[in-house]
């Protein structure tokens, strides 16, 4: 059929950049491995991908599996080498299994090769059956669900290092779960006032500790962090330790305790360091010195002028992740305008990638960008008003051994691996 000339075109650029709310991509996350990676969205498609070690082309995953949900709040694998994970659904928590099967049975003795079952009476003789190949399939059952435990909306979930155990926190409410117990959990954080007009501050996030199976972190609206120990009490109101920053009073401003809250809160690798995230920085925190962060890395400092009219537009309220690398030397966090930081723990310095589409294509070398914020402008800088606050990177994950690294940005999933050096990190 030839064109009709007075049709209307497609504009193919709109619906490239058309996204709806249920695209918006809500976590990533790595196995322990790092052979498998899963990405949930806003409208419960969960997506697994797996790794082709063999693999001449870049990036070496490839699209495994998808789950439909309800809703997709966050993942995490239980197994690194069965494909069991856990995902948060609002209030509600599912344990699934992904599992691949190559052939078929045939030649049952009670069933047609359509399934129906036989007439016993025209059983004359009974046979074994037998598997044959067939074409790969994969299959996605929940094997367990884990509900009314929350009151609230599920911000975090965290397996212990144990491997029988997890947690799940909601804003005033910590929760541990055993994998094989579904009806019932253990209250062990409960910050809720008698009267909800005393309520001044709710749980963002909360962690287990990666080594010490009765350790737990939990952050709070009011930018704290309290390590709890489990053996100490049952119910861990009371803490082990209580970290802050003391505040500056002079520098107070009514957006203070809204940019203070921690959106995230990481243990490192090694157990030693915390690393947090609130809106404008992120900060390492070591376990034996509460007074204080260790280390404040500036991840938009340049948006402190803005923040009036980011509380108007929301943005503001923004819950953005961080990540360690797998050596603890480096740390990464997100940005606006697809931009992300990395920050190298040894010398202080940071750097902002932008995650685009021409940085994707294979081989492609990730560019570094610069906010302009005064002085002499570069070629290439960013000015502060032209930065896209709609193009926000909030969730990510790093590999667990190598130096590749996982994007969210909106509806995208970008993967960029450091194929010149693996040992040099950040670069």
């Amino acid at each position: 059929m030839g064109e009709d000339a007075e049709s209307p075109k497609i504009n193919h650029t709109f619906l490239r950049d058309y996204v709806t709310e249920a695209d918006v991509i809500s976590t990533v996350e790595f196995n322990q491995t790092g052979d498998l990676l899963a990405t949930g969205d806003k409208g419960g498609r969960v997506v697994i991908f797996q790794r082709e070690i063999e693999s001449l082309y870049f990036p070496p995953y490839k699209c495994f599996s998808d789950i439909s949900l309800c809703n997709s709040g966050q993942i995490y694998f239980l197994s690194s080498d069965v494909k069991i994970l856990l995902t948060v659904t609002d209030k509600t928590i599912k344990l699934w299994k992904v599992s691949e099967r190559d052939k078929r049975p045939e030649g049952y003795n009670l069933k047609d090769e359509e399934g129906r079952i036989k007439d016993i009476s025209t059983i004359t003789s009974l046979q074994v059956p037998v598997l044959k190949p067939t074409d790969l399939m994969v299959e996605v059952r929940p094997r367990r669900v884990f509900a009314n435990g929350h009151t609230y909306h599920v911000n975090s979930i965290s397996v212990n290092s144990d491997g029988e155990t997890y947690l799940s926190a909601d804003d005033l409410r910590i929760n541990m779960w055993h994998l094989g117990i579904t009806d019932r959990s253990f209250n062990i954080v409960d910050i809720k006032p008698a009267n909800m007009e005393d309520l001044t501050e709710v749980i963002t996030a909360a962690e287990f500790h990666p080594e010490h199976c009765h350790l737990f972190v939990y952050s709070s609206s009011k930018g704290t962090l309290r390590l709890c120990d489990m053996r100490a009490s049952a119910l861990c109101d009371k803490h082990t330790k209580l970290f802050e920053e003391p505040e500056d009073p002079g520098s107070r401003s009514f957006f203070s305790e809204i940019i203070s809250s921690v959106s995230d809160v990481k243990f490192s690798h090694s157990g030693r360091y915390l690393l947090t995230r609130d809106y404008l920085t992120a900060k390492v925190w070591d376990l034996n010195m509460d007074k204080g962060p260790v280390e404040t890395y500036q991840v938009h400092e340049y948006l402190r002028s803005k923040l009036c009219s980011l509380y108007e537009n929301d943005c503001i309220f923004d819950k953005f992740e961080c990540v360690w690398n797998s050596s603890d030397s480096v740390i990464m966090t997100g940005a606006y305008n697809s931009f992300f930081r990395m920050f190298d723990r040894e010398t202080g310095r940071g750097v902002t990638l932008e995650a685009w589409r021409e940085s994707s294509k294979p081989r492609a070398v990730l560019r570094t960008r610069r906010v302009y914020t005064g002085g002499k402008r570069r070629r290439g800088d960013v000015g502060v008003d032209s930065l896209d606050f709609t193009k926000k990177i909030l969730h990510m994950a790093w590999h667990p051994s190598e130096n590749i690294i996982a994007i969210a940005a909106t509806n995208n999933l970008y993967i960029f691996q450091d194929r010149v050096n693996p040992e040099t990190q950040a670069q």
